[in-house]
């Protein structure tokens, strides 16, 4: 895998247009990218990630242009939330063209689209001249990458490049809102977007979705997942309890006040326990860190069955 700096944005968008996989980053997450077009590279996406063909993906535009070039009956609701929040972290949901591929959005009649506000990503767009599909950069349901050395562990003998654009500034990936399925707005995935700021904007309710097809990304299977164990504590005490009662074990413990869990931390953390070869990841839930939509979305999709509710300490 070649590694390119960001002044080697002209070969990366060569790469991806001969059908070679290049990761570039985003203010998110760093991607996984293929031109939307180009099916045979759209496949080696799912191939070199071990993706599940029912997971969709979302395509990364640096134009309205482009947006209309792959999604139709656009509500107006999208060019008054573009307006408000693109470049940035939300993915909108539409209607997809009947050319845009199949494989792209796992049969759906939908497309989750988005506009990154990252100079590097919105420069490659414009160089390969039509929207990137792209998913996080990490193998299947492990912890998404959010600097260069993550992609290099996760893909370094199965993709073309990776572009290095340093720490990713959000470090989780984007809201995702649902404009086509249902006659209301719904978030399908929480993140720095929230409910109440889309509110604001299209002056009408968004709901919370609790559905459990796959319509975007990250809604059926487990994601973020380390190899060390996870326990989930939601008061200091029982936390401490555990920890004192509990055999010694390699293991780290994140919370808020140590200023080692936070969103733009969490996955590097996550991958950092796998890296020193740890048993366990103890994180403290605090009430700050519960409120935090999508933190805490991401915090129980990487722990999976350890999940320990409020309710049973209650």
């Amino acid at each position: 895998m070649q590694i390119l700096s960001i002044q080697q944005i002209d070969r990366a968008a060569e790469l991806l247009r001969q059908g070679e996989l290049v990761a570039f980053p985003t203010e998110t997450v760093y991607g996984l990218g293929s031109p939307i077009f180009h099916e045979t590279a759209i496949q080696k996406i799912f191939s070199a990630k071990r993706r599940p063909a029912d997971n969709p993906l979302i395509a990364h535009i640096s134009s309205l242009d482009q947006l209309e070039r792959i999604a139709r009956n656009i509500p107006k609701e999208v060019y008054q939330l573009a307006e408000a929040f693109w470049p940035g972290p939300l993915s909108i949901l539409l209607e997809a063209c009947d050319d845009v591929p199949l494989i792209a959005r796992a049969g759906l009649p939908s497309i989750a689209v988005r506009m990154p506000a990252h100079e590097v990503a919105l420069a490659l767009i414009e160089a390969v001249g039509e929207p990137i599909v792209a998913p996080s950069a990490n193998l299947s349901g492990k912890p998404s990458s959010t600097r260069i050395e993550h992609v290099c562990h996760d893909f370094e003998k199965a993709i073309a490049a990776a572009i290095d654009g340093g720490p990713c500034s959000e470090g989780l990936e984007s809201t995702v809102l649902d404009l086509y399925f249902g006659k209301t707005a719904r978030i399908l995935r929480p993140g720095s977007i929230t409910a109440k700021m889309i509110e604001l904007i299209i002056q009408s309710p968004v709901l919370c979705s609790d559905e459990d097809q796959p319509l975007c990304p990250g809604m059926k299977y487990r994601h973020y997942a380390p190899r060390a164990s996870i326990q989930l504590f939601y008061d200091a005490n029982e936390m401490q309890s555990y920890i004192e009662t509990r055999p010694i074990r390699k293991r780290v413990i994140l919370k808020r006040e140590q200023k080692n869990l936070s969103a733009e931390s969490f996955y590097a953390a996550l991958r950092k326990a796998d890296e020193d070869h740890l048993e366990e990841i103890i994180i403290l839930c605090d009430t700050l860190t519960v409120a935090n939509h999508a933190l805490y979305n991401r915090i129980l999709k990487a722990a999976g069955s350890n999940v320990r509710h409020p309710s049973e300490f209650t």
